[in-house]
């Protein structure tokens, strides 16, 4: 049997002339920790909301554990746990009703629902917060009521949209550390974001969205491996001339050479050692320098290398 989780098969979905999401496909497995990423206006949004029903869209299939996905399939949407980009609590409601509503939604049973949201206001860390209105709460904190509702009723698929927008450093690590233990307890995720070093921190697998397509899948290893850079070689503290900054171009591997303000970046798109040729070249040269060190491609290189660095709406 399979354990995927989602499915999503030829997906398209069109607002008049505007093609959103175009014969998009994606699979997502039981227990991951599923990255969606993509520019503003890429499609994820969208894929997100078809995924839930909230859309309709042309054509397509998407099942949800194993059976189609539909507006009125409520037996799968229980099981389901939206924490979406804004928050969407009652301002005239206390910490624990705001929770205790949203669990009621799903859990029918008083003494079950009254024990899953102790569980998740303690998950939270709002014990000292319960009869608090939103309103006197911090933006950190809000967000992680906004967690708490969506978590209450244990759903086994969470959906996270830039849950960490707009919080404190503090706030964040609570938060991406709360997703990992929902995942360690069984829960498959979704999440989206535009820092990348959180998608590369919790994330088992990513897929790349841009244009209502999907333009990359893999993990970050995986997709590391897509690009030009392996290594790019920092040295601080140099003086080059025209002669040296030729030579070092014409090192193995060496794809891209930047020197300005006395600082020297030597790209590299392979090989082993890098570091060493530069610095061997560097002394035959009797070219003195400062400190050096080495950056190894990011998540955030591979995002702008397959989508492009201009400005997006």
């Amino acid at each position: 049997m399979s354990n995927n989780v989602v499915r999503v098969e030829n997906l398209v979905k069109r607002y008049k002339e505007l093609i959103a999401v175009d014969h998009f496909n994606l699979e997502i497995k039981e227990g991951e920790v599923f990255g969606l990423l993509g520019p503003n206006g890429s499609g994820k949004s969208t894929t997100l909301h078809c995924i839930l029903s909230l859309l309709k869209y042309d054509k397509g299939t998407i099942e949800v554990f194993g059976e189609k996905m539909t507006e009125n399939s409520y037996h799968l949407k229980k099981d389901i746990g939206v924490i979406m980009q804004n928050v969407a609590v009652f301002e005239e409601l206390t910490v624990y009703q705001n929770i205790d509503y949203f669990c009621g939604l799903y859990i029918t049973d008083k003494k079950k629902r009254k024990q899953y949201v102790e569980e998740a206001i303690q998950f939270v860390g709002l014990e000292d917060y319960k009869k608090f209105l939103p309103k006197k709460l911090s933006g950190g904190l809000l967000r992680r009521l906004n967690i708490a509702c969506g978590i209450a009723h244990k759903p086994k698929l969470l959906i996270f949209d830039e849950p960490t927008v707009a919080v404190d450093p503090q706030s964040r690590n609570k938060i991406l550390e709360g997703i990992l233990e929902l995942n360690r307890q069984g829960a498959t995720v979704i999440y989206t974001s535009h820092y990348m070093e959180e998608v590369e921190q919790i994330c088992s697998r990513i897929a790349i969205m841009d244009k209502g397509k999907s333009i990359a899948l893999g993990t970050k290893e995986e997709l590391k491996q897509m690009i030009k850079n392996s290594e790019t070689v920092c040295v601080e503290k140099v003086e080059c001339n025209d002669e040296v900054i030729g030579k070092i171009k014409n090192l193995k591997y060496v794809y891209d050479v930047v020197y300005a303000e006395k600082e020297l970046k030597v790209c590299f798109s392979g090989g082993n050692h890098n570091v060493i040729h530069v610095l061997d070249l560097l002394q035959k040269e009797d070219v003195p320098f400062g400190r050096v060190y080495t950056e190894l491609p990011t998540l955030n290189d591979v995002f702008l290398e397959l989508t492009g660095k201009e400005l997006r709406d």
